[in-house]
């Protein structure tokens, strides 16, 4: 059996064999998970520290779910709160959103109203329903952030008219509802609602003044009579007595903004017209003094 021949390397006699040069190592790819995290818009530290409130969060509601499924809840659940809360997972901070015109202390208040302070022991829903007792707050929406926010977000309602009833003035909203007391010094520039029971009526008000958009502006009154009509007050002083029922008044309304349209009824010196019967208008005109001298003169004769 013949041997393979070893092959050499020819180099010169008395030179140094030079070493054999070692495979070049390709460039480790990054793991997928290592490029997800490279992408993230914050820095591994604060990954690893969600990671870590999750995994107490996580922990915390096991516990509680516990304690409930054993059957002592008012025990367990409330001591695993409480230890979650000495951990770190309690209400630090309170984010408030949405009022403009509401105290922020009765936010703060309300929120803070708590048998304990550990996030997982804070009712929202409680916090919630006490502030939809506020006239202010039309809505409410309370989160938590963990690990220590409580977050409030508010919808306000929005002032639409003043009401005076029994020498008392009130902002309503669109629905009606009684805002706050105002003062006659600070009025607003808001349609003035006058009577018992007013208030409820801003919302048909607001629909009665639509049939007649270019009398609108120049009414600064409208008085709920006997609970069953209006009677409008313009800026020039004279009033106009309205019908019952929605359709009658929309109905008289829109032909004296007809009327007005074509012959100028307001600013001429009448007191009131008077359209409480459909498809009659009577009109009460101020006595001048000429014309009340000459009356008295004809009746001496």
């Amino acid at each position: 059996m013949s041997r393979r021949p070893v092959q050499r390397t020819a180099t010169r006699r008395g030179a140094t064999p030079k070493p054999r040069k070692a495979p070049a190592r390709r460039p480790k790819r990054a793991g997928l998970l290592d490029q997800a995290v490279a992408a993230l818009p914050f820095s591994e530290k604060t990954l690893q520290g969600i990671a870590t409130w999750s995994i107490v969060g996580a922990v915390g509601a096991a516990v509680l779910a516990v304690g409930v499924w054993a059957g002592v809840p008012g025990m367990v659940g409330v001591a695993a709160a409480n230890t979650l809360g000495d951990l770190g997972l309690r209400v630090d901070e309170i984010q408030i959103d949405g009022i403009k015109r509401m105290d922020k202390m009765t936010v703060y208040s309300q929120a803070l109203d708590q048998d304990s302070r550990a996030m997982p022991l804070v009712d929202l829903k409680l916090v919630r329903e006490r502030l939809l007792k506020y006239p202010w707050v039309q809505d409410a929406r309370v989160s938590r952030r963990l690990p220590g926010t409580l977050r409030v977000f508010i919808v306000e309602r929005q002032p639409a008219a003043v009401w005076q009833n029994h020498g008392q003035l009130m902002l309503v909203d669109t629905a009606g509802v009684p805002l706050e007391p105002v003062s006659a010094d600070a009025m607003p520039d808001l349609p003035l609602l006058i009577g018992e029971g007013a208030n409820s009526q801003e919302p048909a008000r607001s629909m009665l003044l639509e049939a007649a958009p270019a009398l609108k502006p120049l009414v600064r009154a409208a008085t709920w009579v006997g609970n069953r009509r209006w009677d409008l007050t313009f800026n020039t002083g004279e009033k106009l007595q309205l019908p019952e029922g929605e359709a009658e008044s929309r109905q008289a309304l829109h032909k004296f903004a007809e009327m007005d349209g074509e012959r100028r009824l307001l600013g001429k010196g009448s007191l009131r017209f008077d359209m409480r019967v459909p498809g009659n208008m009577v009109v009460q005109r101020r006595v001048m003094p000429q014309t009340a001298a000459a009356d008295a003169a004809k009746t001496g004769e």
